[in-house]
């Protein structure tokens, strides 16, 4: 019997359950899990900026049970090229991307898993901006008050 061989894609900043959950999901999937962790250089490309630096990032994710490889994604291009070098089986994502990755069927099964409610990187950073910026606005109507104090004192 021939073992079934799972990759998946992502940035995994902000480690948190919902990212645990997803690669205990994926592990049981499979006999062997890859994961590809997205680079800082090609985060950037797609307009996102992470918290934690790609080497610790891989180095969580290659900690974690039952993952068996990490690799860096580089760009969008390489998911064939990995699907075909690594004898992948099944190419697994979260269900955000239903629908674009599709094409890869031609090389693996496709997958798209449902995302863990009420916990994201996303919110996680809105969270911690949100302080903040809520900081910032009191400041900043406290400075329209000095003005005004002070211009009626003129």
């Amino acid at each position: 019997m021939s073992k079934v061989t799972v990759i998946t894609y992502g940035t995994f900043d902000m480690f948190h359950i919902g990212h645990l959950k997803l690669l205990k999901r994926l592990s049981e999937l499979g006999d062997r899990l890859i994961i590809g962790v997205s680079t800082d250089e090609f985060n950037a490309q797609k307009g996102k900026k992470c918290i934690i630096p790609f080497e610790q990032r891989k180095e969580i994710v290659e900690n974690i049970k039952g993952v068996d490889l990490v690799i860096p994604e580089n760009d969008w291009e390489q998911k064939i090229t990995d699907i075909k070098n690594l004898n992948v089986d099944l190419f697994v994502m979260g269900s955000d991307w239903e629908g674009k990755f599709d094409y890869l069927t031609e090389y693996c099964e496709v997958q798209y898993l449902p995302r863990t409610k009420g916990i994201s990187t996303t919110e996680l950073k809105n969270i911690l901006n949100n302080p903040a910026k809520k900081v910032k606005e009191e400041i900043d109507q406290i400075f329209k008050i000095i003005e005004t104090i002070k211009n009626n004192l003129e």
